[in-house]
């Protein structure tokens, strides 16, 4: 499959569903009213999607493998984050294993993909 836009990359597609399984959990409860935490978790989930974004239209692969990395380590901090909610009892252990399963897949994909692109020859997004 030609990728064209970075909707196509599964990076992309699997870090906007860990979005919004965060998205869904901080919206409720007590969660929800913890304003710092949930903005936090919220902002960096989205985060993941955003550097994937970003980096796929820089063009050169160097430089998405930057942002790559930028998406994983994002990918890790929504896992920190979701132990503060689950010792917070913001969630319960079937939301945290979701959101933390979720980050694992997302960020084996980038790793996938860093891979990929550190084996291309041509410089440019793949193809």
């Amino acid at each position: 499959m030609k990728i064209q836009r970075f909707e196509d990359l599964q990076a992309w597609q699997q870090a906007r569903v860990l979005a919004n399984l965060v998205y869904d959990a901080a919206e409720q409860g007590s969660f929800a009213k913890d304003f710092k935490l949930r903005n936090q978790i919220c902002d960096v989930a989205g985060s993941v999607m955003h550097n994937c974004t970003e980096g796929f239209d820089s063009g050169f692969d160097n430089e998405f493998i930057v942002f790559l990395k930028y998406a994983r380590r994002s990918a890790s901090e929504v896992q920190s984050e979701s132990y503060l909610a689950l010792d917070r009892k913001y969630i319960d252990e079937i939301a945290f294993r979701q959101i933390y399963d979720k980050a694992t897949e997302t960020k084996k994909i980038i790793n996938a993909l860093i891979a990929y692109l550190r084996r291309s020859k041509s410089g440019k997004k793949p193809s």
